[in-house]
């Protein structure tokens, strides 16, 4: 095992990267976040599509896609292990680590798509649990029913995703997204509304482009990239096999799926207590959401890059390196966090206009656009951080953070600011800045403990005994 390597205990403020690391860093961020609005986008065309035959069918494709992702959550954070795992195997020059990580990931897809197919199939009692409107039920059911085969293909995409982000090679993904999205319209197009001689689908026709647009999407990324990603498949190793290796695999990523459950969730209740307000609030929640979720594209990115470079100058033993990689990253993703917030806070009512002309509406959206932009600066700065720890390979105390943070920080504030204190819509938002700003602080403040320790290079293959 590659020894453990530190550089005088050096401080986050010490040193920054220098100008050929920030090109690299943008390097890799910026194709991260073209690939992620890539995926967004997918979803947009889908709902905008929908949209066009009537309401119930577009609400009912929002909670099949929100039971979707639910279920989904968990094997997209099982192979977010593959960041540390063939990151650092790159910056140790360990193309046998690298090779065993990736079809480690494919097993770990196949493995994990089986229950999670077979939960989708459950979706009916599910909502009929959940007390959702009668009508909507037997459309998000035939949806979900129509979208389970893309399971496998959506997770073994992101295996191949992450793969290739920490090989430096994003421009395959970026070439299949841009082409995916057009194939995804076509055949939103086609199957909705029957055009081609094929029949009216309705909701169906939308979640069958869907599954053929996620096989698409992964056997088209395995043919552009077959040149990176064929050496690692191909001979298979006997040892991506080993059962130790790959529970150690899983306990590596699923706490990252857990995060993001956490995370997931607690958006899902809030748009839910929204509900309850009423019409109004919820389309105002939904315009400062949608914002959000925008620009949160950037810092994401950021993040995934912020994973690959620690990740590789933890395997090459540079801590120098990962250090000023973790400062530029945090300082990048705030300082744009930061460009954000002050629109959002100082032109509130000419980004609401973008989305509605109703003036009720711009009114709802008005100061929840303005703490938008508080929470967006918390937020940039968890996402980023949460990427360096992925790269140090720090999996498990980030879950446990963010459940503070979120469900114990943040959601209970919410209700009370929201309901007890009579503040509504305005207090549930609150509820979100209050919890992501603890969760962003003790994230940060888990960075600076981690990168003041010696980093290791995480072997899964022989691990080293527990002291």
């Amino acid at each position: 095992m590659g020894r453990a390597f530190e550089s005088h205990r050096a401080r986050l403020s010490i040193s920054l990267p220098t100008r050929e690391e920030y090109r690299t860093l943008f390097g890799l961020a910026v194709p991260v976040v073209i690939v992620q609005l890539g995926m967004m986008l997918m979803g947009v065309v889908d709902t905008i599509m929908v949209g066009h035959l009537n309401a119930a069918a577009l609400a009912a494709v929002a909670l099949a896609n929100l039971y979707f992702f639910c279920i989904a959550v968990f094997g997209m954070g099982a192979v977010m292990a593959l960041d540390p795992l063939v990151s650092q195997a790159v910056g140790a020059g360990d193309e046998a680590g690298i090779a065993r990580s990736v079809q480690r990931g494919l097993i770990t897809a196949f493995i994990l798509a089986v229950p999670s197919t077979g939960l989708l199939l459950l979706v009916r009692p599910f909502l009929e649990l959940l007390g959702q409107p009668a009508e909507l039920i037997p459309l998000a059911t035939r949806f979900i029913y129509v979208t389970a085969p893309g399971m496998l293909p959506f997770i073994v995409f992101l295996v191949f995703r992450q793969t290739l982000q920490a090989l430096h090679r994003l421009a395959p993904i970026i070439v299949i997204i841009l082409v995916a999205n057009l194939v995804n319209a076509a055949l939103n197009w086609v199957f909705i509304f029957g055009r081609l001689g094929a029949p009216a689908l309705g909701v169906a026709g939308s979640a069958l482009a869907t599954t053929l647009s996620r096989w698409f999407m992964v056997i088209a990324l395995l043919i552009v990239a077959w040149k990176d990603l064929g050496p690692r498949l191909i001979p298979w190793q006997r040892e991506s096999f080993q059962a130790g290796a790959l529970r150690r695999m899983l306990r590596l990523g699923l706490p990252i799926g857990a995060q993001m459950f956490f995370e997931y969730g607690i958006f899902g209740l809030v748009g839910t207590l929204m509900g309850r307000i009423g019409t109004l609030a919820m389309a105002g929640h939904q315009i400062a959401l949608n914002l959000s979720s925008l620009i949160f594209m950037v810092p994401l990115g950021v993040g995934a890059a912020a994973a690959v470079l620690v990740g590789g100058a933890v395997g090459a033993e540079d801590a120098d390196r990962a250090r000023r990689a973790t400062a530029g990253s945090l300082l990048v993703g705030s300082v744009f966090m930061a460009g954000a917030a002050a629109v959002f806070v100082f032109a509130p009512v000419a980004l609401a206009r973008f989305y509605t002309a109703d003036r009720s509406v711009i009114d709802m959206a008005r100061p929840l656009i303005v703490l938008a932009g508080i929470f967006a600066i918390f937020d940039g700065l968890q996402a980023v951080a949460m990427g360096v720890l992925r790269g140090i390979g720090d999996t498990r105390a980030p879950v446990a953070i963010c459940l503070v943070g979120y469900w114990f920080v943040g959601m209970p504030t919410s209700v009370i600011l929201g309901f007890q204190a009579g503040l509504g819509p305005v207090g549930l938002w609150w509820g979100l800045v209050a919890g992501l700003a603890v969760t962003a602080g003790v994230l940060l403040v888990r960075v600076r403990i981690r990168m003041r320790r010696a980093l290791e290079r995480i072997h899964i293959d022989h691990p080293e005994p527990v002291v």
